[in-house]
């Protein structure tokens, strides 16, 4: 990982971020927690590039054997609170939508958690509190609040839903099909450099890029290869790097 770093600083990879009024577009990257393999790597890399994103936490276990918003990782998201970053809720316990039923009730299934595998007939309140939970655990790991974002597991938004998030007071964040980073799909049938390329040509002004912050199934882990590369790439083509504070849709 050294000699890749390296490498990577002598080939201009580690260049400061453009200046503002030198923009010729923003890409607003955005990253999920998941498996937390790639967070620290990820952290370190933002830090260096003096980029800001936007973090999409849930309770998810993690690679240590413990989960994501437990005490031990409240020195990783202070950090990233002093970093400038923004955040927003991916519900506590990762919680998929499954269907709309009535009443504007949504069926759902989480994926961890006292319920998780099970399937549950949700009232919009009770879907609130859960991306609420969010902010109640980021507050105390951190004395921050999150910010007023969120984004559905696995990105499935049902109408029912959607509603429920904008009665809760939360602005749901999608993604375009350029900014989707592949990081969950089979690396047998999408390598590495398949998926940067992807990115690199497709990728435009006012695009919100995906990715985890690590992933359990993928054999050949998109990070550490592809994220900066595909910050260099950006920067070569004249791209800046914002959080979502600043995307004319969510500021």
């Amino acid at each position: 990982m050294k000699a890749f770093l390296a490498a990577c600083t002598m080939a201009g990879f580690m260049q400061p971020a453009l200046a503002g009024n030198d923009c010729k577009g923003t890409i607003y990257l955005t990253f999920d927690t998941g498996s937390q393999s790639q967070a620290e790597f990820i952290a370190k890399t933002l830090r260096e590039q003096h980029i800001k994103a936007t973090f999409f936490l849930a309770n998810e276990k993690t690679v240590n054997g413990d989960y994501s918003l437990d005490p031990a990782w409240a020195p990783y998201w202070r950090s990233l609170v002093q970093d400038g970053h923004a955040f927003g809720t991916h519900t506590f316990d990762h919680v998929y939508a499954v269907r709309d039923l009535a009443d504007g009730h949504i069926q759902v299934k989480p994926q961890f958690g006292a319920q998780a595998g099970k399937l549950l007939d949700w009232s919009p309140q009770q879907y609130c509190e859960e991306m609420q939970r969010v902010d109640q655990r980021f507050q105390q790991l951190t004395g921050h609040h999150i910010d007023h974002y969120w984004r559905a597991p696995g990105g499935k938004l049902t109408p029912n839903l959607q509603k429920a998030g904008q009665a809760c007071g939360y602005a749901h964040v999608g993604w375009p099909p350029a900014g989707f980073s592949g990081d969950e799909l089979p690396s047998e049938k999408w390598s590495n450099p398949v998926l940067l390329k992807r990115a690199l040509d497709h990728l435009k002004d006012g695009d919100i890029f995906m990715a985890h912050l690590g992933i359990w199934s993928r054999k050949q882990a998109w990070m550490p290869e592809n994220l900066i590369p595909l910050i260099s790439g950006l920067k070569q083509k004249g791209y800046c790097f914002a959080t979502l504070r600043e995307h004319p849709q969510y500021r």
